[in-house]
């Protein structure tokens, strides 16, 4: 075994089993020492990761202390900065898995040309994902821009691999510290406690995310299909947080649901296409992380609108499916995803609001924030992304709620002030009139936008583009 130390930069890898680069420490090195870089700036717009990074370092300290692996977190103003003054030792070697965002892979690429040149001993493993981003391409080497042809390609490559080699974490000979300022993970938590609700609906640990798997597998899988649409029953995994995070790893899911067969699982495992779909376009399309990917959309007339935007992030547009979405997505840092779709057409095409300034609450507010779904996500419902909804289809907020919400169990539970009102009127309280304990405008506000008008107005500002 090498006897200098083993250094592994814990990224997203919250996770014990399917870390390769853990694994690869462990192997080599007697001693090893995994380390968080806390670097402030990068979450100053994701307050509600932090709790959820927070609660990970803490939980996953402990585990990796039955390995006698010490886990340590070190503050830094830039990765650049940390790393030039690590390339100043040379008694470690380092090991990391990649993070598919165009940022991170440019900077694993400064490394490697750093750490070979000073002769540091280093290897960079696959991350959590099926298929390496340069893998999935077209017959003539361009990428796809559309989904379905590309999960096709993609599904077939991956089953046509080599299975990969799920190696174990070994125990290690107890070292106490490499660095030497380090931080509390409470260090990191939002200075204002809203996040505390949080604690009763998540619990960020590798255990918690295979148990999820597994009950989602036994209890709704088979009807995913189906039920994933409505926001009133758990008929998702919610395993979104645990993936963004790496507490279980895609393969593993892959593998899970593989396990047994029913019509649910192949729709299920869409989704995790869907995520590696996302990745690849933001590394081939890296202008669409800030900017439109149709570049038609660039003289799209957006509107700036303070009182309908606060209105919109505080679940008060008197629409109760949209106010609904907003409310739980602030109560629990999650949203449902048919709402997530509702709320995000209601912004951009009834308020005709720039998707982008959805796009930065949503980083803020998810705990499952991840910059390709998310950027992807809003641009999909915008209709200036890569096989994105036609820009003419409106979500209508009432039929979408009728539909998807019928009893409105979903709403009464994010919008109590209307749990009264009959079914009749759930998604339409303003039609409601009959009741001297209700008022409208008064204990609930009236809708800030008539939807006929709305979707009027969208559809001639999408004309402006043609």
């Amino acid at each position: 075994m090498d006897k200098k130390i083993g250094l592994c930069w814990i990224k997203d890898d919250f996770r014990i089993n399917r870390n390769p680069a853990l694994c690869e420490a462990t192997k080599n090195h007697e001693q090893v020492v995994a380390f968080y870089l806390y670097k402030k700036s990068k979450f100053e717009k994701q307050e509600a990761q932090k709790w959820w990074v927070s609660n990970s370092l803490n939980l996953f300290k402990k585990k990796l202390n039955d390995f006698n692996i010490n886990l340590q977190i070190v503050k830094t103003n830039t990765y650049k900065e940390f790393f030039d003054q690590l390339f100043l030792r040379k008694d470690y070697a380092i090991y990391w898995n990649k993070i598919y965002e165009p940022n991170y892979l440019k900077f694993d690429k400064y490394l490697e040309k750093n750490f070979f040149e000073k002769k540091i001993k280093f290897k960079i493993f696959k991350g959590n994902i099926l298929n390496e981003i340069d893998e999935i391409k077209k017959g003539d080497g361009t990428p796809f821009k559309v989904f379905t042809p590309y999960w096709r390609n993609a599904e077939k490559y991956f089953i046509e691999k080599v299975p990969s080699n799920s190696k174990k974490v070994s125990r290690c000979k107890k070292i106490n510290s490499y660095f030497k300022s380090t931080i509390n993970e409470k260090e990191i938590l939002p200075q204002k406690n809203w996040y505390k609700k949080f604690e009763n609906y998540w619990t960020p640990s590798e255990e918690e995310a295979i148990k999820e798997l597994k009950k989602f597998i036994k209890e709704r899988i088979a009807n995913y299909s189906e039920n994933r649409n409505f926001p009133s029953i758990i008929g998702t995994s919610k395993l979104s947080p645990y993936i963004k995070h790496g507490h279980i790893h895609v393969e593993t899911i892959w593998d899970e649901c593989k396990k047994i067969r029913n019509k649910g699982i192949n729709k299920f495992l869409a989704e995790i296409g869907w995520r590696e779909f996302n990745h690849s376009l933001i590394n081939y399309f890296p202008h669409m992380l800030n900017e439109n990917y149709s570049k038609k959309f660039d003289k799209f007339p957006w509107r700036k609108n303070s009182k309908f935007l606060y209105a919109w992030k505080n679940g008060l547009t008197g629409y109760p499916i949209v106010d609904a979405g907003m409310r739980e997505l602030r109560h629990t840092g999650w949203m449902h995803n048919r709402v997530r779709m509702i709320v995000g057409s209601f912004l951009v095409k009834h308020l005709l609001i720039d998707w982008k300034n959805g796009e930065t609450h949503f980083r803020n507010c998810l705990l499952d924030y991840s910059e390709a779904n998310n950027v992807a996500g809003w641009q999909w419902v915008a209709g200036c992304g890569a096989d994105a909804a036609p820009y003419f289809r409106i979500f209508n907020p009432i039929l979408q709620g009728e539909k998807f919400d019928k009893d409105g169990k979903y709403v009464r539970k994010w919008v109590p002030e209307i749990k009264n009102i009959p079914n009749k009127f759930i998604h339409k309280p303003w039609e409601f009139n009959n009741d001297l304990n209700f008022k409208i405008g008064k204990d609930y506000p009236s809708p800030i936008v008539i939807h006929e008008t709305a979707r009027n107005e969208a559809l001639n500002a999408f004309k402006k583009i043609k």
